[in-house]
């Protein structure tokens, strides 16, 4: 047992959670901007502090010991709370109003925690957030009623807005649903949706009749059809409730191509309140995404942008679903 209080060092945490998110040691120092001597030296300082290891380092692929899946809790409780703490303390007062626009699935996923956050370290600012679909968000902003706004739209790669990540679809439907060689049976959102467009898109590319059984603009009410074994759906990996199947490559339903979701700020300089905002939002879905299930798959995801001036504005956005 250590004799004294063990080195909670935001750095030695900040180093242990990006070896995880990324898998590696290698990966993770290329990511925060140092060698990999310097990444493994935190490592064995924390690991001295603590008296115990927190990486098996015996086995063939790199993995957490019982200490480590106790310590990865933790570490994220501690550096999320000082993040928190030096919003509230440290960065300048802000009060106003922030106008976001965003989809409704995202915004029911991701955001309540995101947004919650940003809350508790800023109670002075009021947050308005309108959800519709892309292309309404499109005219709204480029109307100028939302200060940010959170789009999916064809990938494009570096360009106008930050990415946040790509979404990777799957078709999805109850284990109780029976795919014949027939029309397939689709829930989905009403047109313009994305995710609707990318499925219908894809069957006729594949030659393959559709039908659409079921349409809701709610994502509760798409998961319940599903559920209820109407149909197929569309759903980014991460959305894909327990007690759905993943379809994709059963009955010849076709690869789905991904979704980019970015971050565009108005034109313009921003309020302080909303240029807050939109460097949260960008830093705490990375987050999001670099501790997910995928996380280790290095699946084309960007690495974070969020330092001075990384932010892109772009009025005209071009392709977006």
């Amino acid at each position: 047992m250590p004799s004294t209080l063990p080195p909670f060092d935001f750095d030695l945490l900040r180093a242990f959670l990006k070896i995880v998110e990324n898998g590696s040691f290698t990966r993770a120092a290329e990511r925060i901007g140092r060698t990999q001597s310097t990444v493994s030296l935190q490592i064995k300082r924390l690991e001295d502090g603590l008296g115990r290891r927190v990486f098996d380092r015996d086995s063939r692929e790199l993995q957490l010991t019982p200490h480590g899946e106790i310590l990865l809790g933790y570490a994220r409780q501690i550096l999320t709370l000082s993040e928190e703490a030096c919003g509230r303390l440290m960065e300048p007062d802000v009060e106003g109003v922030v106008r976001l626009g965003t989809p409704e699935d995202f915004a029911t996923a991701h955001l309540p925690d995101v947004l919650a956050r940003f809350a508790r370290a800023h109670p002075r600012v009021a947050l308005e957030v309108h959800c519709d679909f892309t292309v309404h968000l499109l005219d709204g902003f480029s109307r100028g009623l939302y200060d940010l706004v959170l789009l999916k739209r064809e990938p494009q790669g570096p360009g106008g807005g930050v990415g946040i990540w790509r979404e990777m679809l799957e078709w999805v439907a109850s284990p109780t649903l029976v795919l014949s060689s027939g029309p397939v049976p689709l829930v989905m959102a009403p047109a313009p949706d994305v995710y609707r467009k990318r499925a219908l898109e894809a069957l006729e590319a594949a030659r393959r009749s559709w039908r659409i059984v079921y349409t809701s603009q709610s994502l509760a009410g798409l998961q319940a059809a599903v559920h209820a074994g109407l149909g197929v759906t569309v759903l980014p990996k991460e959305m894909i409730q327990p007690g759905l199947l993943r379809m994709s490559g059963v009955s010849g339903l076709p690869a789905l191509p991904a979704t980019e979701v970015v971050l565009y700020r108005a034109a313009g300089a921003l309020p302080p309140a909303a240029d807050l905002l939109a460097k949260h939002i960008v830093h705490a879905l990375e987050a999001e995404v670099n501790r997910g299930p995928e996380a280790q798959s290095r699946d084309g995801r960007w690495p974070s942008r969020l330092g001075a001036g990384s932010y892109e504005t772009n009025s005209k956005l071009d392709n977006a679903g």
